[in-house]
C-alpha cells in the first residue's frame, strides 16, 4: 500500500525511473481511485516506461496491448482457436459417432449436437488477448494501452464499454467480469485528438521533454559510465537541439543512446569531430541534420570571433572545436 505521492516517487527510483511531482501524483491518484491514467506527451519521453517500471515495482504482471490502425476486437480481446477446435473434432470423430448414432432425423441429430457445443466452445478453446487476460488474471496486473491515438475511433468507443465495467460479453461463454481491477495506463503520442468520452474516464497527464538537471540526471542514472562533464554538455547540446524547427526533436531514449554511443567511442570531450560523426544517433533526417549541423557551424563560428588564444568568453584559440562554447544554437532556426 503507497500511503503517499514520496511513496510512490520512491518505488519507482528503485527500478531507475526518475518521476515528477506531477507524475507521481498521477500515478498515485490513479491507484488510489481505481481510474485508469491518460499520458500524454511526445514519443520517447518515458511514457511506456512508466507502465514498465510500475509494473516491476509492484510486483505484478505488465499485459501490453500495443495499438495500430486497423486493431479490432479479435486482437484486443480474444479469439477461438479454430485449428483446436477441428483437431479434436477429428480426435473425438468416434465419440461423436456414438452420440449421434442413435438420432433418427437430422432435426434430432442437430439438437445433440447443440447439446454438446459447451465442450467446444469452452475456455480450453478460448484465446485471450491482452485485453481479456488482464480482466481474467488471477492476480492484479498493470495494462498498459500503448499508443492509443494509432487506433481507429471505433476501436476506441469499444474501449469505453471495457474501461467502464471492466468486464466483457463472450456470447458462447457469458459474462466475464473482472476478478482485480487492472491498473491501466495508456499512452497518447497525440497523433490524433482522443475523444472526450475517454479522456473523462482517464486521469490525465501530459509528459513533456525533461528540463537539463532532470535529463543530465536520467543520464546519470542510466548511463553511469558517462564522464560528468561529458554527459553535461551532451544533455545541454541535446537541450539545444529541440530549440531548433526540427521535422524529429531527439527524445530521452535517443539521448540515452547517444550517451551509451559516446561511452562506446570513449569520448573524452563533445569536439566537433565528434558531434558530426554522432549526430545521426539524435537525429533522424537528413533535413534535421544539415539543419543541425548548420547551426552548429554558425554558433561556432560567432564564438570563435570573440577571441583567440586568451581563453576569453569568445572560445578558445584553435578555432573553436570545444562544444562547450558553442552558445546559441536554440535561437538558430
Amino acid at each position: 500500500m503507497l500511503n503517499s505521492i514520496s511513496d510512490v516517487r520512491d518505488v519507482l527510483s528503485t527500478q531507475q525511473y526518475i518521476a515528477s511531482d506531477d507524475i507521481s501524483t498521477a500515478l498515485f491518484l490513479a491507484d488510489r481511485l481505481g481510474k485508469p491514467l491518460l499520458c500524454e506527451g511526445p514519443a520517447g519521453v518515458g511514457k511506456t516506461e512508466l507502465a514498465k517500471s510500475w509494473a516491476a515495482a509492484n510486483g505484478r504482471e505488465l499485459i501490453r496491448l500495443q495499438c495500430y490502425e486497423g486493431l479490432d476486437e479479435t486482437k484486443a480481446l480474444y479469439e477461438w482457436e479454430y485449428a483446436k477446435q477441428l483437431l479434436y473434432t477429428q480426435l473425438l470423430r468416434d465419440k461423436l459417432g456414438e452420440v449421434l448414432g442413435g438420432a433418427s432425423t437430422l432435426r434430432e441429430a442437430a439438437d445433440r449436437l447443440a447439446g454438446e457445443e459447451e465442450v467446444f466452445f469452452s475456455e480450453r478453446f478460448l484465446l485471450p488477448r491482452p485485453l481479456l487476460k488482464a480482466i481474467t488474471s488471477e492476480k492484479p496486473v498493470v495494462l498498459l494501452i500503448d499508443e492509443i491515438d494509432r487506433a481507429d475511433a471505433e476501436f476506441e468507443a469499444f474501449l469505453l464499454e471495457v474501461l467502464s465495467d471492466f468486464q466483457v460479453s463472450v456470447p458462447e461463454l457469458g459474462t466475464l467480469k473482472a476478478k482485480h481491477i487492472p491498473t491501466v495506463l495508456l499512452t497518447s503520442n497525440n497523433t490524433r485528438e482522443l475523444s472526450e468520452a475517454l479522456k473523462r474516464r482517464c486521469l490525465f497527464i501530459f509528459i513533456d521533454y525533461p528540463d537539463l538537471d532532470a535529463e543530465l540526471r536520467i543520464v546519470q542514472l542510466k548511463v553511469p559510465g558517462l564522464a560528468p562533464k561529458l554527459a553535461r554538455q551532451a544533455v545541454e547540446m541535446v537541450q539545444r537541439l529541440r530549440g531548433l524547427d526540427l521535422k524529429k526533436h531527439p527524445s530521452v531514449s535517443e539521448t540515452l543512446d547517444w550517451a551509451r554511443a559516446l561511452v562506446e567511442l570513449n569520448a573524452r570531450s563533445l569536439d566537433r569531430e565528434t558531434l558530426d560523426n554522432t549526430l545521426s544517433v539524435l537525429l533522424k533526417y537528413e533535413s534535421d541534420l544539415q539543419r543541425a549541423k548548420r547551426a552548429v557551424q554558425q554558433s561556432g563560428e560567432r564564438g570563435g570571433s570573440g577571441g583567440r588564444g586568451d581563453g576569453g568568453r569568445g572560445g578558445r584559440g584553435d578555432g573553436g572545436n570545444d562544444i562547450g562554447r558553442i552558445g546559441g544554437i536554440d535561437r538558430i532556426n
